[in-house]
């Protein structure tokens, strides 16, 4: 298992847990409630769904991945295809960022 699968995999227990929050909206109140302690968005988001959470990030000082696309990410968490999520649980949000970063 790479470790893109292994970061998929993640993700799924992560919303099982409800430790994970999807949808734009839902995306955003996380942000701003300061419940995200990492969101992602998937590399085939629109330019301005990247620029959107990417501000917002960077004004509540969010860490935010470009990473995975639509379609893999919905998969992972059981719907059908999500643009953002927002991981709300400091252990997942480092084990993630690490496997994304190898």
């Amino acid at each position: 298992m790479n470790n893109e699968e292994k970061a998929l995999s993640l993700l799924g227990l992560a919303y099982r847990g409800r430790n994970l929050t999807s949808g734009e909206d839902q995306v955003l109140d996380a942000i701003r409630s300061g419940k995200a302690k990492l969101v992602i968005v998937a590399k085939d988001a629109s330019d301005g769904t990247r620029k959107l959470f990417n501000d917002k990030c960077t004004y509540y000082g969010v860490d935010i991945k470009i990473w995975g696309t639509k379609a893999g990410i919905g998969h992972a968490i059981g719907k059908e295809t999500r643009a953002s999520i927002a991981v709300t649980e400091s252990g997942f949000a480092g084990k993630l960022v690490t496997l994304m970063e190898k």
